[in-house]
Parts: structure tokens; C-alpha cells; sequence
């Protein structure tokens, strides 16, 4: 009888318990994970308070905006912003959102593979780890704007430096989050995966990788927002489009309003990429034994 995976314990034990067929795990028929009994009424709840803060900071700002306890200048009303956006089209927008949105996939795409390759050395070998995280950890602590100068001597202010210094701020998090979820996988379960003669391939994808999952995601998280703010170091550098370049034009011609549009969708764009890896985080990790999912399944 397979094991329900409720718990990581759980997991190990049942994709363990038949080392020869390695059988995935499956629930028993009418049974689910925690996560999936979570009802549906609850995320749609959720969604509708998430709005309750924004809904409220946007009337209180335009009710202080029109009845002048702010000054316009400084601080337009949102009804203002939301015509300047639509006096830009929806073709104005798509170029500067496709720009920003191409150049933070491309550098988080390269800075996240190495990352989780380079983590993966150093969480798993104390060689490696001993060889690679002195450097990276010093490297960690320079900021974006230090790296400006010399990618524009080494790169040029074409798009290879913007996306290499995206790649920089998309690296650290995701390389963290890696290399400790390795090291903090409990070693109770490697010492269960040895029992069962488990080689270094297996028990990295049977053991260490679930285990290490829930940290190596909350990197990826963490390094993708990191990736939208060295966006906007990186399109202040030398850009013609893209949302930076619309906080530079915004500042010089003295508007505002564009400069508090292009900050409004950055939020938002920042906040539909989170979005999604929060969605695919509770799709991998749904057999968590978890506060969380407990709490959606009272």
C-alpha cells in the first residue's frame, strides 16, 4: 500500500520502499493532499482581500489629490496616471513592456541556471563549498550600481550589458537559496536513502531534490524580483525603451505621472511573474506537511 505523501518523511519512505519499479507516489482513490482539498472559496477570498489595501490607498490618494492636500505636481491623482497610460496606446505600452519583460526573462534565465548549478556544487560538496561561496559571498555585497561602470567599459551600452547585470541581480538569491537547501536537507533522510544503496544520481533526484525544493524555490522568488530592480539600473544605464527609460524621460521632462506609471507597472508586472512561481511553488510542493496547507484544509 503506497504511502500518502503528507509529509517529506513520507515521501522518502514510499519512493524507497520499491527501489526496484521506483513507482511514482499516488494518493488513494478518493483521497487528496492537503493542498488540493484546500476549497476554492477560500483562494478566491484571499484574492478579494489582497485588493482591499491597493482599492483603498488608490481613493484615499485621489480623493487627497483632488481636494488639494497634495500637491498635483508632486503627486498626481491615479486618475491622472491612468490617462497618461492610455496616452501612450497600447502599442507605446507593448514596446516598453515587451522590452523590460524580454530583458529580465533573458538575464534571470542565465543567472538562474548558473546559480542552481554553482549552489548545487557548494550545498553538496564541502570541496566545493569551501572552494566557491568566500568568493560568491564577497561578491554578493557589491551593489547593482557598482557594477554599472565596468559592464559598460567591458560591454558597451548595448543589451549584453543590461542583461548581464539582470543575470548579476537574478543570480545571488536563487544561488542561496540552492546552495542552503542542499546543506539543510535533514540527514536523517540521506541516512535512510544509504540503507537502501541508493547511488549519488538517485539519491539526489529521490532525496536531496524534494527536500532542498521548497528553499530552491523561495530563491527563484526571490531572485526574479530581485531581476526586475536591476532591470531598472540596467535601463537607466543607456535605453531608448523599456520601463526604465520611461522613469529617466519621466524625470527630465518634469512629469510625474510618468514616472509614477512606469513604477505602477512595474508593480504589476513584478507581481504577475510572482504570481505565477507562487502557483507552480503549491503545484511542487502540494505533499507538504505544511502550516499552510494544513490551514487550508480546516
Amino acid at each position: 500500500m503506497p504511502v500518502p505523501p503528507s509529509s517529506l518523511s513520507g515521501l522518502v519512505i514510499g519512493l524507497l520502499a520499491d527501489p526496484a519499479t521506483a513507482r511514482p507516489l499516488h494518493v488513494p482513490e478518493g483521497g487528496h493532499s492537503s493542498a488540493r482539498r484546500r476549497p476554492n472559496r477560500d483562494s478566491g477570498r484571499a484574492s478579494v482581500l489582497g485588493l482591499v489595501l491597493p482599492l483603498l490607498v488608490v481613493i484615499l490618494w485621489e480623493v487627497a489629490s483632488r481636494l488639494g492636500w497634495v500637491n498635483a505636481h508632486l503627486l498626481p491623482a491615479p486618475s491622472d496616471i491612468a490617462r497618461t497610460l492610455l496616452a501612450f496606446g497600447a502599442q507605446g505600452l507593448t514596446t516598453h513592456v515587451a522590452a523590460s519583460s524580454a530583458r529580465v526573462f533573458a538575464g534571470f534565465a542565465i543567472g538562474a541556471v548558473l546559480a542552481i548549478v554553482i549552489g548545487t556544487v557548494v550545498g553538496l560538496s564541502r570541496r566545493g563549498e569551501a572552494l566557491l561561496d568566500p568568493t560568491f559571498q564577497a561578491l554578493r555585497a557589491i551593489p547593482s550600481l557598482a557594477w554599472v561602470p565596468l559592464l559598460l567599459l567591458w560591454l558597451g551600452i548595448d543589451e549584453a550589458s543590461k542583461v548581464v547585470l539582470i543575470a548579476i541581480g537574478g543570480f545571488f538569491p536563487v544561488y542561496m537559496g540552492v546552495a542552503s537547501g542542499f546543506r539543510d536537507v535533514d540527514r536523517k533522510l540521506v541516512e535512510v536513502a544509504r540503507m537502501y544503496r541508493l547511488g549519488p544520481v538517485e539519491l539526489a533526484r529521490r532525496v536531496l531534490l524534494p527536500a532542498a525544493l521548497p528553499a530552491v524555490l523561495t530563491g527563484l522568488r526571490n531572485g526574479l524580483s530581485l531581476a526586475w530592480m536591476f532591470m531598472v539600473a540596467a535601463e537607466l544605464i543607456a535605453a531608448t525603451k523599456g520601463l526604465g527609460y520611461l522613469l529617466t524621460d519621466g524625470r527630465e521632462m518634469g512629469r510625474p505621472d510618468i514616472v509614477l506609471a512606469a513604477i505602477v507597472l512595474l508593480a504589476l508586472l513584478g507581481k504577475v511573474t510572482d504570481t505565477a512561481l507562487a502557483w507552480l511553488e503549491r503545484r511542487l510542493l502540494h505533499w507538504r506537511d505544511s502550516y499552510d496547507n494544513a490551514r487550508g484544509a480546516a
